[in-house]
């Protein structure tokens, strides 16, 4: 018989899981996933980038670089930083294969088997799993329209001695909300002098679609005082392509070579092509442009979506507007179980993602999460209405 390490004892199965297994079917309409829109990937861009580059961008592309990334890359996103207010001056970059990496970089370097790590109850599944992977005790700690809870974070730093917090202030996965600028002052007060570092996961801090919360999104990083120990992570994921597998980490200066080392293990370096890729598509300003044309488009499907949450549901289900990122946050009518609703909406030709997927403890917390960035307007309608028709019959049990 194999023995397997204890770390993959972490990896749980569970009825939730299966079931989803069941919505790969190419008829079915997702609502789960949070992958850009298909056609909305910058193609054209990347073709004339690679019809350009010159001999040696093309060495550079096909070779082994720097484990912390590619320079003219690096460069480039601390200007981009730069020109954003992170103190670029006190902090290395570190490009990472996907921000997922990032996540996982942070956990090799911190955690120890048995260790806490805090995170928002609810939180972003791939963070979940990549701390269980190294056998941290995961904590949540409640969130509110305005971010995490103090009184609730200030009890979990008193009694758990956690290695790191873990947050997702900007478009939050699952919960779509956004940090309020007091909130985000409250908990930098919080943690200050604690020793404790924050990960900030910002994976959507470009997708802002309401100006009037311009002053609420901007990081932890950028607002905080230079000893505390924030690690940044961003993501080229939704702002280019996921498929590149490009994010990078913003980290301390005394955080950085420890960070280097760990990806050394992992990977060497991240894929040399994306990085070359990256970096002629931030300096020519096709990013920015990029951005400013999937915004809109993505707003436009934000607000097709309310409208047929608003038509379709019952009244007995509530949700809140985002103002920006990939995700709406149902609120279940009282008495709907919702693996059960998942069950019959599978069945029905329709998906999305129940809330104990991003518990902690995997325990239902009474909401859905539905995802309207790769849906077209028409599939949009008719996968809601499944889902509303689906609530309100198991209401009328």
């Amino acid at each position: 018989m194999m023995q397997y390490s204890k770390s993959v004892s972490c990896f749980r199965s569970s009825a939730i899981r299966d079931l989803m297994s069941l919505a790969n079917r190419p008829d079915i309409i997702s609502f789960a996933g949070g992958m850009p829109g298909n056609e909305l990937f910058p193609v054209e861009d990347v073709k004339e980038i690679i019809n350009n580059l010159s001999p040696q961008q093309w060495v550079d592309a096909m070779q082994y670089g720097p484990t912390a990334g590619y320079p003219p890359l690096i460069e480039a996103i601390k200007a981009w930083l730069k020109g954003k207010g992170f103190p670029v001056e006190t902090n290395q970059v570190i490009i990472t294969t996907g921000s997922l990496q990032a996540l996982n970089i942070t956990s090799k370097i911190f955690i120890d088997p048995e260790d806490t790590v805090l995170v928002e109850n609810p939180s972003f599944i791939g963070a979940i799993s990549a701390f269980r992977s190294y056998q941290a005790k995961i904590k949540g700690v409640a969130i509110d329209a305005d971010g995490i809870v103090i009184d609730e974070l200030k009890k979990e730093l008193d009694t758990t001695n956690p290695k790191f917090l873990y947050i997702m202030p900007n478009f939050h996965n699952p919960a779509g909300l956004i940090y309020s600028s007091q909130r985000r002052e409250e908990l930098l007060t919080a943690m200050a002098n604690t020793n404790i570092p924050i990960v900030e996961d910002d994976a959507y801090g470009e997708l802002l679609f309401d100006d009037d919360y311009k002053k609420d999104i901007v990081p932890l990083k950028c607002r905080a005082q230079n000893e505390q120990q924030i690690i940044y992570c961003g993501s080229f994921s939704k702002i280019f392509g996921p498929g590149l597998r490009l994010g990078y980490m913003l980290v301390p200066n005394e955080i950085f070579r420890n960070a280097e080392i760990c990806k050394q293990s992992m990977d060497a370096c991240t894929p040399c092509i994306s990085q070359v890729l990256a970096h002629q598509f931030m300096i020519s300003g096709r990013m920015q442009r990029y951005i400013d044309h999937i915004r809109p488009i993505y707003k436009k499907r934000r607000d097709f979506m309310l409208e047929t949450l608003q038509r379709y549901l019952p009244k007995e289900a509530t949700f809140v507007r985002p103002h920006g990122g990939f995700y709406i946050w149902v609120k279940m009518p009282q008495g709907v179980d919702e693996t059960e609703l998942l069950k019959l909406v599978i069945d029905a030709g329709a998906v999305f993602v129940v809330g104990a997927t991003f518990d902690p403890d995997e325990q239902p917390n009474g909401h859905i999460r539905i995802s309207y960035c790769n849906t077209p307007d028409e599939q949009i309608e008719k996968g809601i209405k499944i889902i509303g028709d689906t609530m309100k019959r198991l209401m009328a049990r």
